[in-house]
């Protein structure tokens, strides 16, 4: 399981928006992340051409209950714009995936980043997460990877989303979050004797897992 912060960004379809609210005040509103959908291949994020990974339906369940999630532009720490501790971000689940609803601050940065939202020129939401509970099958000649519960950390709009389901070859992550994806991928693509004890064949596929992630 990686133990670094990975950030996965939402398509233009999902654009963050402003909504008015009571007395003037405006919310920024958008999906951090979309649950996979197999009607609707852009619902996965494509690391490599033979590897997908997907946000499972209950995979924020736990973290929209206890985790302290803030909000952020571009996940900057010196842009925040709210935070579900103290009730200026709210997180719900619906099924299409995980809403954030911001009311921002009074500050310069807040509200030039309206502005650019009111103008379409901010298209893209992201979340940063580490997986809690993660599955792992071959689908044909794909690897899939099933995040099926999360830590969150923080979520909000992005200038920059990674990942379009128009852009066929783009790729969902950085090249560093890809290549620690694989490696994740590869200390479980195991391969075991047919025949064997299911038990035998666990403890092999086990210390094979090891071994890869110790020699990388």
């Amino acid at each position: 399981m990686p133990s670094e912060i990975e950030r996965r960004y939402t398509r233009h379809a999902h654009r963050p928006t402003i909504e008015e609210r009571a007395g003037g005040k405006r919310s920024i509103v958008g999906y951090a992340a979309v649950f996979y959908d197999e009607n609707d291949p852009g619902t996965e994020y494509r690391i490599w051409d033979d590897v997908v990974e997907r946000i499972m339906p209950g995979a924020f369940d736990r973290a929209i209950k206890e985790d302290d999630v803030r909000g952020l532009f571009n996940h900057d720490d010196n842009l925040i714009l709210g935070r579900t501790g103290p009730g200026t971000m709210k997180l719900t689940v619906d099924k299409r995936g995980l809403r954030y609803e911001i009311e921002p601050p009074e500050t310069t940065a807040a509200r030039d980043l309206l502005v650019s939202l009111g103008r379409g020129d901010v298209s893209g939401s992201s979340f940063a997460f580490k997986p809690d509970d993660t599955s792992y099958r071959e689908q044909g000649k794909v690897y899939v990877i099933e995040r099926r519960s999360v830590k969150l950390y923080d979520v909000g709009p992005v200038s920059f989303p990674a990942y379009t389901a128009t852009e066929a070859e783009a790729r969902a992550v950085s090249a560093e979050q890809a290549d620690r994806l694989r490696q994740e991928v590869q200390a479980r693509r195991v391969q075991v004797p047919a025949g064997l004890h299911p038990t035998v064949a666990a403890a092999l596929a086990r210390a094979a897992a090891v071994a890869t992630i110790l020699a990388e």
